[in-house]
């Protein structure tokens, strides 16, 4: 099964269990986020990664330039451990490393929650790539995908269970646009894909496609 496919069944879940008022509330911000075009305010294809030094879960510092010095790098940025999209993804890009490993490239992945929270995506999917810490969006912003999640969605993310604050570190409500970035090694992005519906990903297929492809 795809990865898509394994979302729209977590899609198709949860709105089953939701109430209509919750359904309109959801697909209507997502419909207004798009609406407002602020997918265009992301780097995209041409445009030179923006470096960043951010700490893993064993509080090192990893570093997008020093990445690249030994190949190409595809950049996962999602929103948070919180999120069942994300997890999705991530256990998809580990079932995938070893063939985005065999073209050369490293996978870095990067969310907004603290250390702590990187520390149990880790252990919670077993993962054996990077995965960073980017506390206060720092990262995200430079790469244009951050925005306010809107007020409507913040107590029906709350019935959910889903603690952002908790999560993040803050109560700004910021968040990533899901994003992944196919970096070559002098830095130039070779492929980018970032959508304001949080419910579309790239597929792990598709990113080492593009990988074999440089």
């Amino acid at each position: 099964m795809s990865l898509n496919d394994e979302i729209q069944q977590q899609r198709e879940q949860t709105l089953a269990n939701a109430p209509q008022e919750v359904i309109d509330v959801m697909v209507g911000t997502t419909a207004e986020l798009k609406q407002q075009g602020i997918e265009n305010n992301a780097l995209g294809v041409g445009d030179q990664a923006i470096d960043f030094s951010l700490p893993n879960i064993h509080g090192e510092d990893v570093n997008l330039k020093q990445a690249l010095s030994k190949g190409a790098v595809v950049l996962n940025i999602y929103r948070g451990g919180w999120c069942p999209y994300c997890n999705l993804e991530l256990n998809a890009l580990q079932q995938a490393l070893s063939e985005i490993e065999a073209t050369g490239a490293q996978l870095i992945a990067v969310a907004p929650q603290l250390p702590d929270k990187s520390i149990e995506s880790v252990k919670k999917h077993s993962l054996t790539f990077e995965v960073l810490s980017d506390v206060g969006n720092r990262v995200s912003r430079q790469y244009g995908l951050v925005f306010t999640l809107p007020e409507a969605l913040r107590p029906i993310y709350e019935q959910f269970g889903l603690d952002i604050p908790g999560y993040n570190g803050d109560d700004s409500f910021e968040l990533p646009m899901p994003a992944t970035y196919v970096i070559k090694q002098n830095g130039e992005i070779a492929h980018a894909f970032v959508d304001a519906d949080y419910t579309q990903r790239m597929e792990p297929a598709d990113i080492i496609n593009v990988l074999k492809s440089l």
